[in-house]
């Protein structure tokens, strides 16, 4: 047998092992301490190839597991829908890194294009790597002849020779004696569609991992080209001078009219006759990250197209770009000061918080482009932007959005503005300790409401499976356990006409 054909059957094995793993562990939600165990999984068989048939990835493999294994914990850790989507896509990234690094992609110095196809690659191996593995990686006429297979083939008929002998003879049996057909029953009495469920899970999972596996032992075949950035579509001086000096006029022109709104802050709105706060703040700030977002692909697309062999060309960008990018961040800068403002007035959200994030990540990749596209060094720029990403993933989650928000609202109520308790209601259990650390400093109304809302609910919601175990769920579950005969005093004291009788027990 080849070393191809047993490389593939221990991938397809290894698959499936997950896919039977997947369906035990995944089929709970919401997903926390089960989804990180599965990725580890996934990591840990990934490795265990790595080393029975030295693919040559070891190294690349253990840089893979200090990007991975933080994100999979950080599952566990936080209770945030938000922060459960990035860890994914943060996990999803870091694999597919290691599918370049098998297509033998240098990371550090590979451009967009090998970054968008090395992703590209990767998403169409989960789709479609399995038929690959089955149809062309594994020959199964050599199957045939040794291993596994002289012992499997006969055991294979032996069980399709006696179904039907069992069968009939069993249906006999039954018919022969009512104890006997009763404890049959009772044996087969499966729901039909509980297990095609489980089959569909197994099969999904095994189907994406083996699809997973094939990107990275066999990928070899789909490298890009050595030279996928050339091309014949060039842009000269006067064009880059005309559409890229244009765009700086006009941020200019922006940043000088509207310096004075930029930094009026309160006093401005205050003197300004029909300008509201939502309408400084809000309407502003999401127009101007969408501004930041866009220069990006722009000078990243304009630099691709210039002349390479044209000093004067690179020049040019150079300082009009670096322009660019100063009046950028002086409208960056607004941005966030908008934000903060409309923040004071009326609180933190999720969608306000992640913008502002995403913000200061653009800022940091900026720097980057500064440092490497304008400084003639294009090629390092995405490996930066990337570790950039990942390194606002997991500040994030120190920062712990959830909770942040709530602390940022609570504060503003015992200033007198107003606290939206059904938003809180929609946050995760990151939220709950500073909920309940807060909860004597409302008023009488929101307190209420909060222990309507948020605090009764959670004494019968939270779930005590341990495949949806996580740190913040576990807190929860502590506080509130911690504070039931407070609790229990102040429903009392809000004239509950039936105050309900608090029971739970910690999960764990």
């Amino acid at each position: 047998m080849g070393d191809k054909t047993r490389l593939g059957l221990s991938v397809l094995g290894t698959a499936l092992i997950l896919g039977v793993l997947g369906d035990l562990l995944l089929r709970e939600t919401p997903w926390g301490l089960n989804f990180c165990l599965w990725t580890l999984s996934l990591f840990g068989a990934i490795g265990w190839i790595v080393r029975r048939w030295n693919t040559g990835l070891t190294k690349d493999f253990n840089r893979a597991a200090l990007t991975i294994i933080p994100f999979a914990v950080g599952v566990v850790w936080r209770d945030s829908v938000m922060l459960k989507f990035l860890n994914t896509v943060a996990i999803l990234t870091a694999l597919a890194l290691l599918t370049m690094r098998a297509q033998a992609i240098q990371l550090r110095v590979a451009g967009l294009i090998k970054y968008v196809w090395g992703i590209a690659f990767t998403a169409l191996n989960v789709i479609v790597g399995v038929f690959s593995l089955l149809f062309i990686n594994i020959k199964w006429g050599e199957t045939q002849r040794e291993g596994w297979s002289k012992s499997a083939l006969p055991v294979g008929r032996g069980i399709l020779i006696a179904f039907p002998i069992v069968l009939i003879f069993g249906v006999l049996l039954m018919a022969a004696d009512a104890v006997f057909e009763g404890m049959v029953k009772k044996i087969i009495d499966i729901d039909l569609t509980e297990i095609l469920r489980h089959l569909f899970i197994t099969g999904l999972v095994a189907w994406i991992a083996a699809g997973t596996l094939h990107g990275i032992f066999f990928s070899k075949g789909g490298r890009l080209p050595e030279n996928p950035s050339s091309h014949s579509l060039v842009i000269g001086n006067t064009e880059t001078t005309i559409a890229l000096g244009l765009l700086n006029l006009l941020f200019l022109s922006f940043v000088i009219v509207q310096f004075r709104y930029f930094f009026g802050g309160a006093n401005l709105v205050e003197v300004t006759p029909g300008l509201t706060y939502a309408e400084y703040a809000r309407r502003g700030f999401f127009e101007l990250v969408a501004v930041a977002g866009l220069v990006l692909p722009l000078l990243l697309g304009w630099q691709w197209l210039l002349p390479k062999e044209n000093p004067k060309s690179k020049k040019l960008f150079q300082v009009l770009a670096g322009t660019m990018i100063v009046l950028l961040f002086v409208i960056m800068a607004s941005a966030v000061k908008r934000m903060r403002l409309y923040q004071s007035e009326y609180g933190l959200t999720e969608l306000r918080l992640y913008t502002t994030a995403f913000m200061g990540w653009l800022a940091a990749v900026f720097v980057w482009f500064g440092l490497t596209v304008l400084r003639n060094h294009r090629e390092r720029f995405m490996f930066g932007a990337v570790v950039t990403g990942f390194v606002a993933i997991f500040a994030l989650q120190v920062i712990n959005p959830d909770n942040l928000i709530i602390r940022t609202n609570v504060s503003l109520a015992q200033s007198g503005k107003s606290f939206d308790v059904t938003y809180a209601a929609t946050l995760s259990d990151d939220v709950l300790p500073a909920i309940v650390e807060a909860l004597p400093s409302l008023n009488e109304a929101d307190r209420k409401k909060v222990v309507d809302s948020i605090i009764v609910p959670e004494f019968v919601s939270l779930k005590s499976d341990w495949r949806s175990w996580s740190w913040s769920r576990y807190q929860a579950a502590k506080t509130l356990e911690k504070y039931r005969t407070p609790f229990q005093k102040i429903m009392n004291s809000l004239n509950y006409d039936n105050p309900p009788i608090l029971s739970y027990s910690i999960p764990f």
